[in-house]
């Protein structure tokens, strides 16, 4: 869209781009008189400007009526400007069809952040995935930035900058005449293996390899293509896990789990996860769910997180919190999203709370004790900086568990102790979280993992009644590295780890008077680290392959257990 030419001012009559910039208008304005001399003299000629955001020039808009200063002014607008065409080529037999929307769900998404499949609900929405903005033609924090800097000042995006990740296509393309054939009747499926081999070569308790696996069945309803239910779907997911983790025989870690693939599910062939239906109302402004569901679904989440082992799906911890009902542990509940601008969102739900290991089949829903409600509430910017399109992701969020948990300094007390730990009180459970990303190159498409990201956040937990209370981690995840693997993926991630005060009182308190703190715990906690690294190949259509790398300081928060090396494979299939 063309920007009207009073925007190249502002309200008080300054230019609205960097004082870097201004040597360009004072030139060009010298350069008027000159120009129009040799004009007489010479066969016109395009002229060009130099663009703050790319090599090389972009051409200038024709000088119908306009200043060399108006001129300048639009051709250092993000979004005129549009992406350069090395970010945006699509890599050879890539599963993105030319709209650059996947068809959902698809195997590259984590199965906590699957894409709502059902119609917006108005045929004439700009969205069919992403919903749109309450205030259509309004920016939040983004309007602040410089127009060189906004790719959306003046439109909403189409929807593939909003599409996760690319996809990694299927193992078994034959079943593809099915799979449209059932999509066109309004159902969607995807059947998912996940193996994790991962073995402490240093340090550690013992040395040794573990193997864990995940099966993933899931199948998406469109209600509206089934039966004329305009908004609506459902979508179920079932998993079974087997194996033996490596975290607390060979590490001798219990807090952190160095799998993604672990416990939770119940020993069963089938243990049910996702049960829920979605409803997108408003004229495609309001998105609510409600069944059962994992809240690492949608909040403290994000495929970059679950690229890693450790964070997936969603920082330490949370996870540690049994009203944050992590995945694939699900519980009751029902969140409610909207995007207030183009450049934020909003969601709030309110979920049911109960132990951890209450029904791990999942199917059990009567043997759950609720304990409380779960209220989290998180906000979203989401910027897409210069013309290439480059998302961010700054997330602050807060939840309130009203169950009352014990306070941490009397777990396993003795009660000759009890005096000496002073006044102790249950109480709830708040938790505070800010995750941020930025892309800052794009490559191989437009969705949002087509590109490198920089990232880094910190959680906070009421230390009165948790086990860690602090976490910060900070790393890069970045596509293309190898210029001919446009696909492949690096990650590395650093994180920090704090074990409650409260804790860490009642564990000086037995360990001084020479009580016991039980087989797991070797002295009293502090803090411990991780460094991750894995390389993520995109082998083959339905293959990821990602070599991992993991380093542990301070296993089990104490120096009484050697710092642990451990090296590992991740095998991704999709059917």
């Amino acid at each position: 869209m063309t920007r009207h030419i009073h925007h190249a001012r502002d309200q008080h009559g300054h230019h609205p781009f960097p004082h870097a910039c201004r040597w360009l208008l004072a030139v060009g304005t010298m350069a008027v008189p000159a120009h129009r001399a040799l004009a007489q003299a010479a066969p016109p000629v395009e002229h060009t400007v130099p663009s703050l955001v790319t090599s090389g020039s972009v051409s200038a808009m024709p000088s119908t009526g306009m200043t060399p200063e108006q001129q300048i002014s639009l051709n250092l607008d993000a979004e005129r400007l549009g992406p350069t065409p090395d970010a945006i080529r699509r890599p050879p037999n890539t599963p993105i069809p030319p709209s650059g929307v996947p068809t959902y769900p698809s195997a590259g998404l984590a199965t906590m952040s699957v894409a709502p499949v059902s119609s917006p609900g108005d045929s004439k929405a700009f969205h069919k995935i992403e919903l749109d903005a309450i205030l259509t033609h309004h920016e939040g924090p983004s309007g602040l930035l410089p127009e060189w800097i906004d790719a959306q000042h003046d439109t909403d995006l189409e929807d593939p900058y909003y599409v996760p990740t690319a996809g990694s296509g299927h193992l078994v393309p034959q079943l593809n005449p099915l799979r449209r054939k059932l999509l066109d009747h309004g159902v969607s499926f995807a059947f998912t293996y996940k193996g994790e081999a991962m073995g402490v070569i240093n340090g550690g308790v013992e040395r040794g390899m573990s193997y864990v696996h995940e099966l993933t069945a899931q199948v998406n309803f469109d209600l509206e293509k089934m039966a004329g239910i305009t908004g609506w779907s459902v979508h179920t997911l079932v998993m079974e896990r087997a194996g033996h983790a490596v975290s607390h025989d060979r590490v001798g870690e219990y807090y952190v789990n160095l799998q993604e693939v672990y416990g939770l599910s119940g020993n069963v062939v089938a243990h049910l996860v996702d049960f829920y239906a979605e409803k997108k109302l408003l004229d495609n402004h309001l998105d609510i769910t409600f069944g059962r569901m994992a809240l690492t679904h949608v909040f403290a989440t994000s495929p970059l997180l679950c690229s890693f082992m450790v964070t997936c799906s969603a920082p330490v911890a949370l996870k540690l919190d049994p009203g944050f009902s992590v995945y694939p542990k699900a519980t009751w509940g029902s969140r409610i999203r909207m995007r207030p601008t183009r450049d934020t969102a909003i969601q709030l739900g309110a979920y049911s709370v109960s132990a951890l290991a209450d029904n791990p089949s999942g199917w059990s829903w009567g043997s759950e004790t609720a304990t409380g409600l779960m209220l989290p509430v998180e906000f979203t910017w989401q910027p897409f900086l210069t013309r290439n399109r480059l998302p961010g992701h700054y997330v602050l969020g807060y939840a309130h568990d009203t169950t009352r948990y014990p306070d941490q300094i009397g777990i396993g007390l003795p009660p000759a102790l009890r005096t000496a730990a002073g006044h102790q009180r249950s109480a709830p459970m708040d938790m505070f979280w800010f995750e941020g990303d930025q892309m800052v190159y794009r490559r191989g498409g437009r969705n949002q993992m087509a590109g490198g990201y920089l990232m880094a956040g910190y959680i906070h937990n009421t230390p009165h009644v948790t086990s860690i209370s602090d976490e910060a981690y900070g790393g890069l995840s970045f596509a293309g590295v190898i210029p001919s693997r446009v696909t492949d993926r690096l990650g590395i991630m650093y994180s920090w780890y704090h074990v409650s005060h409260r804790k860490e009182e009642g564990q000086i308190l037995r360990y001084e008077a020479g009580y016991s703190l039980g087989t797991a715990v070797r002295a009293p906690q502090t803090d411990s680290h991780i460094i991750e690294a894995y390389y993520a190949i995109d082998a083959m259509p339905g293959i990821l392959v990602q070599p991992e790398f993991e380093y542990m300081i301070r296993p089990g928060e104490t120096r009484h257990i050697p710092n642990a090396a451990l090296v590992g494979l991740k095998v991704i299939a999709n059917l």
